[in-house]
């Protein structure tokens, strides 16, 4: 009896294991989603890597890389253009100069946030199209106050060799046309394996 009592015990034992083959914690019972929980070996190098290039945000002339696809009723007479929505496949180059070297594009987009002051909600991936980083992308989502010298908006991930990636960007306006056109100078601080 105390044998079969034993041997029901650990077959009970067996399945549970081969059914939840990973460890898990008290705090994890109540996660019927968690499918699995493991360390990560920190035997990987997590790098920091410095970029700079320039955004080229051209909304003037026969083919804009932005334009507007929405706006809220009272855009138009907003002194920020509140309700503005607009999206992007700018140039990110290596200098300030649209002739630089093409490096990648900025794609996403911004809208208009503030009531009081002119602050932007960015959405972008910088998608890399040269060297051993074409393929790869960085994703930025924040506020961009953009009459502040310097704004600074946090990395959100990425893909490719920036799978993981985390850091900060910082904008600061290099141009800006009587058109809207605008040169930005990025720099970009990256964390990524």
């Amino acid at each position: 009896m105390a044998t079969s009592i034993f041997c029901g015990f650990l077959l009970l034992l067996f399945l549970s294991c081969a059914t939840n083959p990973t460890p898990v914690n008290s705090s994890d019972q109540g996660n019927s989603y968690l499918i699995s929980s493991r360390l990560v070996s920190r035997a990987t190098v997590e790098k920091q890597s410095h970029f700079r290039f320039y955004w080229h945000d051209v909304i003037s002339g026969p083919n804009p890389t932005a334009i507007r696809v929405a706006e809220a009723p009272g855009t138009n007479t907003s002194t920020t253009g509140f309700g503005a929505l607009i999206m992007i496949d700018d140039a990110l180059t290596t200098g300030p100069d649209m002739k630089s070297k093409l490096v990648g594009r900025a794609q996403g987009f911004y809208a208009s946030a503030g009531l009081d002051k002119v602050g932007l909600l960015m959405a972008m991936n910088f998608v890399f199209t040269d060297g051993k980083y074409n393929g790869s992308t960085i994703a930025i989502l924040g506020h961009n106050e953009v009459f502040s010298a310097v704004r600074e908006m946090p990395i959100v991930g990425g893909s490719g060799l920036f799978r993981f990636a985390r850091g900060y960007v910082q904008a600061r306006t290099h141009s800006l046309e009587k058109t809207g056109d605008a040169v930005v100078e990025y720099n970009i601080f990256v964390n990524h394996y």
